[in-house]
């Protein structure tokens, strides 16, 4: 698998810190699970934090800010995994564990428009974001859209093509608010796609807008 996009740096740091929203922290252990360049990304960043917490030992802080600390740091590590096995399974393991081991085209998928279909994976909380698996009809296009916060789109299968690049299995797309694009799936196969948000999506179009509600995202 060659994987040629990757989670931003700041992702990762916050995804190590445990500062991320659960939507957010799900999608991206997903993708650490597959991609050996964040895999190292998070030792690394796991690394530092070790070398700070050493320095703040020898500092006069209080004992709550640093229960605080060591609290950040357990909730990290509730989603690492194993280096990135050599051979891909059908779905990472952080989300095959969510969804029962349940093979992708098993999953009782929801029509909510044309050559589109959704299966919504429930959180601890409605506050934690949006986490959903897509399934998009080969040569179909998604609306312009842009968004609300946060989004980690993560390619399971298939492939879609955007004004960023081409994204394929493996692939995540790191985007926030300054990002608007139309992503389109290459003809062939169906495109099956983990998205994370934090946040409503913004389309640009009215009509997408009126559909928003039924879309779900």
């Amino acid at each position: 698998m060659n994987i040629s996009h990757h989670l931003d740096h700041a992702t990762v740091l916050a995804y190590t810190a445990g500062t991320l929203g659960e939507a957010l922290t799900i999608a991206a252990a997903a993708h650490i699970a597959w991609c050996p360049v964040c895999h190292k990304a998070v030792r690394q960043a796991e690394s530092m934090g070790g070398e700070l917490l050493l320095e703040l030992d020898g500092s006069a802080i209080s004992t709550s800010c640093k229960d605080k600390t060591m609290s950040q740091l357990d909730r990290a590590t509730l989603h690492r995994f194993p280096a990135p096995a050599p051979v891909r399974t059908e779905v990472p393991l952080p989300l095959s564990k969510l969804l029962n081991g349940v093979a992708l085209r098993d999953l009782p998928w929801k029509r909510k428009a044309p050559g589109v279909a959704m299966h919504d994976i429930r959180l601890a909380s409605p506050h934690n974001g949006k986490l959903v698996l897509m399934r998009i009809a080969p040569g179909k296009s998604m609306p312009e859209h842009g968004h609300g916060g946060e989004e980690l789109t993560l390619v399971l299968a298939g492939a879609y093509r955007d004004k960023i690049g081409r994204f394929g299995p493996g692939d995540v797309a790191d985007l926030d608010q300054d990002v608007e694009h139309r992503p389109i799936v290459e003809t062939g196969e169906d495109c099956y796609c983990l998205v994370a948000t934090e946040a409503p999506t913004r389309f640009k179009s009215l009509s997408a807008r009126l559909l928003q509600p039924l879309i779900g995202i």
